[in-house]
């Protein structure tokens, strides 16, 4: 959806009224059009299968139950099988019956709870960095953090796949932003020495893993880069926090380097963490900052519900205890990478061992595709244009430490049959 509106604010308003005065029509917006296509596609008659907002009558891990049906799914970012561990749910229930359902208010007002501090706590020491403060999303995160650090005296170096919360707290904070092609170090090197002295600040914006293709960030590179040119350098690294690195803490750990290089990270707790909600991770007196200061963070935010912090809390100590949660994950993953590119599968630039595998597929081959699999038992969603260019559609798979290697092999299987035409 980048594409789709990440325009909002580029263009100056006219200074004359442009249009007669009636009021707005959804119908003016793109995405209605998209909508109305999608609808169409699944009308009665049609053979294909709507794969979209399936409610699921169970928990979710390896597999997942809709309709009385049961299904091996590709489409979920429980990682490491952690949002349904039985401790995991304990833990709710102690702090729903302890605190209750709901926060309260802002945590700076009388929200705080006693497990927000300890999560804070412990994520700071999982990850690495001096301070963590947790909100409710990391969507909101990231937008809020980009949206309050910088202004328009500033400038905004992001890649291109960056994460559509990474370009909208770009968009809100008004600054320049310049987009830079898909980890390609030279041309954002290029685009520094040629606009970095116009601005005051500078921030480079990067995921860990990205999220459409499955490989990772150029760490060591961006890190000199920022170093050279005086930039902030922010890492969003909802789908590498919890995943890559021997124990999964993140890119960091993965390239052997030091977190301190890092000014800012984003992280989730609605993947690896078996939860909801989001954080940030910096220096002590950066995140004291945006503790008190950052809007839609935690000032004018209620906290995150008792429920949410407990799962996470529990889910953390479990990936500390059990390593190999972190182990089975990335052998799997490496695992459906082979095997996909064994079938005649292209697997773009995805980086084994990284639980995102994009399997790239024809643009008009992408929902008979996610059809045929509904129909034999298998779930896995296509991203299609204008979420990515067209002729770049493809079947986005996420891996689990709950996958099987008979459910990879029959997945793949299906998926291959498919795209070849067998």
């Amino acid at each position: 959806m980048n594409r789709v509106r990440s325009g909002i604010g580029a263009e100056p308003a006219t200074t004359e009224a442009a249009h007669s005065p009636e009021p707005p029509k959804i119908s003016d917006y793109p995405e209605h059009a998209l909508i109305e296509q999608l609808r169409g596609l699944y009308t009665s008659g049609s053979t294909l299968r709507n794969p979209y907002f399936l409610a699921r009558s169970g928990e979710v891990g390896s597999g997942m139950r809709i309709d009385g049906r049961d299904y091996v799914t590709f489409s979920n970012y429980n990682y490491l099988g952690l949002s349904h561990d039985p401790r995991v749910k304990q833990a709710v229930h102690e702090a729903v019956e302890r605190y209750g359902c709901h926060a309260g208010a802002a945590r700076m007002v009388g929200g705080e709870i006693e497990l927000h501090a300890q999560l804070e706590d412990e994520l700071a020491d999982f990850t690495g960095f001096e301070a963590v403060v947790v909100g409710v999303g990391g969507y909101s995160a990231n937008v809020s953090a980009v949206g309050y650090l910088l202004d328009q005296r500033d400038v905004i170096f992001h890649d291109a796949y960056m994460h559509n919360s990474g370009v909208m707290g770009a968009v809100m904070s008004g600054a320049r932003r310049i987009a830079f092609p898909h980890n390609d170090m030279d041309a954002l090197e290029t685009l520094l020495q040629q606009h970095r002295g116009q601005y005051r600040r500078a921030i480079l914006l990067v995921e860990g893993a990205y999220s459409m293709d499955g490989d990772l960030v150029d760490l060591p590179r961006v890190i000199e880069l920022k170093r050279q040119f005086g930039a902030w350098l922010m890492v969003d690294e909802a789908h590498s926090c919890g995943t890559v690195g021997q124990t999964g803490r993140g890119v960091c750990e993965h390239f052997g380097l030091a977190t301190t290089d890092i000014d800012l990270m984003v992280g989730t707790l609605s993947k690896s963490f078996g939860s909801c909600g989001g954080f940030l991770a910096g220096r002590k007196d950066l995140i004291e900052l945006l503790k008190h200061f950052c809007p839609g963070l935690l000032l004018y935010s209620t906290g995150i519900s008792p429920a949410n912090t407990a799962a996470a809390l529990a889910a953390l100590r479990l990936i500390r205890a059990e390593p190999e949660r972190v182990e089975r994950l990335q052998r799997n993953s490496r695992m459906f990478k082979s095997i996909s590119e064994d079938a005649g599968l292209d697997c773009r630039t995805s980086l084994a061992g990284v639980p995102i595998v994009p399997l790239m597929v024809d643009d008009d081959q992408a929902l008979s595709l996610m059809s045929h699999l509904l129909d034999n038992g298998v779930i896995a969603h296509a991203v299609m244009h204008p979420v990515v260019p067209r002729n770049a559609a493809r079947l986005r798979c996420f891996i689990s430490a709950e996958h099987d290697e008979g459910m990879i092999r029959n997945a793949i299987s299906l998926m291959a049959a498919h795209v070849h035409g067998a």
